[in-house]
């Protein structure tokens, strides 16, 4: 059964607009949990713009689902990580100035990179997953940094789903079922919406994790947060 963790980036991104702690972040990733999400996700940046380093902070003590930090690991973020000991650190590429996330890792060229930081984090019990495309041979390479999740990087899919929906998935398709020959779990996420979810989840196997923010704590403005959870959960199941 695939799990729903909601990424609260944007309603950060509100509260920072105006100043001031409204609407309150930690009272969000509270009723996340409380109306079905089994994860919460946060992607602190190098400018804090969104999600603010003291956020995660305070986060982590007051939920009880899973907690997973994005995010590219300088050695500020190493450090938060190990402090705050999520359950999942999700490694991304993204440059300090990346408006969102907008690829995956190079694993062969970032291999020995990528070994060391993943090293530190497994020795501090927490679980690690990096971004990646779906180019096999990045696959072949995350399966040789001892990570234990890959997350698909799912934008392509996304934009490619209205045009032709079988031919957007079917390299999302192949990489799934090669990452699972590799021992790998698998996460997905990007552009993830209530229009294209339940397809992707059906056709690529594997899924543990759906990461989704900006399409859900859109669709909360018109449905309510506690709808809109509901819709996405029911299209997982």
């Amino acid at each position: 059964m695939t799990k729903l963790s909601v990424n609260i980036n944007k309603i950060a991104t509100i509260r920072n607009a105006r100043g001031g702690n409204i609407p309150d972040v930690r009272l969000a990733a509270i009723n996340c949990e409380k109306f079905g999400a089994e994860g919460i996700t946060v992607h602190p940046r190098p400018d804090e713009r969104h999600i603010t380093y003291q956020d995660v902070y305070d986060i982590r003590p007051i939920i009880t689902t899973e907690f997973n930090i994005e995010g590219y690991p300088s050695k500020k973020f190493i450090d938060l990580v190990c402090k705050v000991k999520p359950h999942q650190v999700t490694l991304v590429p993204d440059p300090p100035d990346a408006i969102t996330s907008n690829a995956g890792w190079d694993t062969i060229k970032h291999k020995d990179f990528l070994i060391e930081v993943i090293s530190e984090f497994k020795e501090k019990g927490i679980r690690t997953s990096i971004f990646v495309d779906t180019d096999l041979k990045n696959i072949d390479g995350a399966a040789k940094i001892n990570t234990d999740r890959i997350e698909l990087y799912t934008e392509p899919y996304a934009s490619g789903f209205s045009i032709n929906k079988e031919k957007a998935v079917t390299d999302f398709t192949r990489a799934a079922q090669h990452a699972l020959k590799h021992g790998l779990q698998i996460n997905a996420g990007h552009d993830l919406n209530l229009e294209n979810l339940k397809y992707f989840v059906k056709n690529v196997p594997g899924i543990s994790e759906v990461s989704i923010g900006h399409a859900l704590i859109s669709d909360a403005l018109y449905f309510g947060l506690d709808n809109t959870i509901k819709l996405y959960l029911r299209e997982l199941r």
